[in-house]
């Protein structure tokens, strides 16, 4: 399949760029930084600002789906504001586009831990993150009211890390609303287990016109 890659140098873009290019995908990977992508036959990066919709929809068109992994970067102390206008704008660029199906990395600060409570909302939750957590929850609410697009909202695992235990092990499983939990109590997942299930989800659609997440 032909897949555009939004953010593709970050700390998950980077894992499903590889898991896209082991399954054989041909990528266009959307980014700041053209020569920070690594460099295979089957990716081409494009050097492209997400709010700029009609440079980013020349980039994506012809594309069979569109993944974000945008993010206005934890340490931008405007993170809030500027993660909803470059997720508006990723979603305009791609329906003036043409591509209808768009995977979005979200967080898991959505997900209801309690009845009417989302995770973000909770005492616990820490401070340093609560900023951009509530813009992705705020974008959720924005995207589920998008009706021209195949849309999909990916919320991992509470916790997520890079190699949790150091590997992908290639299996995840799934819940929609609430944080899926393993028997010690814990929501937890990789960011290349992470991006196993973004690809799946790329090959084969579940959640069309849904938010899902994904946990050990």
């Amino acid at each position: 399949m032909k897949v555009a890659l939004i953010g593709a140098t970050g700390f998950v873009g980077t894992k499903i760029l590889t898991e896209l290019v082991n399954r054989n995908h041909q990528v266009t990977a959307i980014v700041r930084n053209p020569e920070a992508v690594a460099k295979n036959e089957n990716v081409v990066a494009k050097k492209v600002d997400v709010l700029d919709t009609d440079v980013l929809a020349d980039a994506v068109k012809g594309h069979d789906v569109v993944v974000s992994t945008y993010n206005a970067g934890w340490t931008n102390p405007d993170i809030y504001n500027e993660f909803l206008k470059g997720s508006e704008a990723i979603q305009e660029g791609v329906k003036k586009s043409g591509v209808k199906r768009l995977i979005v990395m979200g967080g898991a600060g959505s997900l209801f831990v309690a009845d009417g409570v989302q995770l973000v909302d909770s005492p616990d939750f820490p401070a340093d993150w609560k900023a951009g957590a509530l813009a992705a929850r705020d974008y959720l609410n924005v995207i589920k009211n998008e009706q021209d697009l195949d849309w999909t909202f990916l919320s991992p695992a509470i916790e997520m890390h890079q190699g949790t235990s150091g590997e992908r092990k290639g299996t995840y499983r799934t819940g929609l609303e609430t944080p899926v939990f393993d028997e010690n109590n814990r929501s937890i997942i990789s960011a290349e287990d992470v991006a196993v299930a973004i690809v799946d989800e790329v090959e084969q659609p579940k959640h069309i016109k849904e938010r899902f997440t994904v946990a050990y």
